[in-house]
């Protein structure tokens, strides 16, 4: 599942996001989220997450179980 609307993504959800530094790649880095930093319920790059160990990067995909 994708994560660009805000009502999917809540802190505990384990997610890959795409870090600024690695937008070019697409390299995704796995992680749990922390914080939800984007306040509108769309975005159309993903939602902007901060995860546990303090990386802030857009969520490129949900991790499903």
């Amino acid at each position: 599942m994708h994560g660009r609307n805000r009502e999917d993504i809540y802190p505990g959800l384990e997610v890959d996001i795409i870090l600024k530094k690695d937008q070019r790649s697409g390299k995704k880095t796995r992680g749990i989220v922390k914080d939800l930093l984007t306040s509108s319920p769309y975005h159309s790059r993903g939602i902007k997450v901060r995860l546990e160990d303090g990386q802030v990067g857009r969520v490129a995909e949900i991790v499903e179980e």
